[in-house]
């Protein structure tokens, strides 16, 4: 199998039910279009599959089913594409600033034909208050927590969640935040490895839950 074929093929062990063939679509776009854009760096290419489209998917795991999730600083549809592709229940709404990256989310959308589940707002968390609420809001190596709990709770309805995507720094950052997350009425903060044997190393993901009801 040639290098090309390699990158456009998704591993042979793919673990989920759907996605692979518009997946494989959709790398195309990252290893093309994304690159020459500026949006993925040429390096990443070779590694696309297991550093980009695994290492999103298996958040999936933590998405209760049925869910409208909001994707914040979307970049190249990193989470809100993939998870859009492998969870077919899912309406996904993609929030990204950046003129060039809008635009490119705009057209992945409509080549792949999912235009009816992912929508692609331009412009930053702020902008799209009163525009955007969902179940769930996505985050992918985005900014501190912070800085990132402020931002996301207009966008979700009382009871959801915020899943971030982070790294080594899981820990320290959620120690960090512990007022902020009071403040805003989020529960006992949870960091969870996702994709246990599918990808390595797995997802650090750190799941904020908010409380139904607001604290007295």
């Amino acid at each position: 199998m040639s290098a090309e074929l390699e990158i456009q093929s998704p591993p042979a062990s793919w673990p989920f039910a759907d996605g692979a063939e518009q997946m494989s679509a959709y790398v195309r776009w990252l290893a093309g279009p994304g690159v020459e854009r500026g949006l993925i760096g040429p390096r990443e290419t070779a590694r696309i599959w297991e550093r980009h489209i695994l290492n999103c998917a298996v958040v999936e795991t933590a998405v209760p089913r049925g869910s409208v999730v909001v994707d914040v600083g979307s970049g190249a549809g990193l989470p809100g594409i993939v998870l859009a592709l492998v969870r077919p229940d899912l309406v996904v709404h993609l929030v990204e600033p950046m003129g060039r990256r809008s635009q490119f989310l705009t057209e992945v959308v409509e080549d792949l034909g999912v235009d009816a589940r992912i929508v692609v707002h331009r412009g930053r968390a702020q902008d799209v208050v009163g525009e955007v609420v969902g179940d769930v809001v996505t985050a992918r190596a985005l900014v501190s927590l912070d800085r990132l709990v402020p931002m996301c709770v207009p966008l979700m309805r009382r009871g959801g969640q915020i899943l971030a995507v982070k790294g080594a720094r899981a820990a320290a950052e959620v120690e960090a935040a512990r007022r902020v997350l009071a403040r805003h009425g989020f529960g006992d903060p949870e960091i969870v490895r996702c994709g246990e044997g599918i990808v390595s190393p797995p997802t650090t993901l750190v799941r904020l839950i908010r409380r139904p009801e607001p604290v007295n």
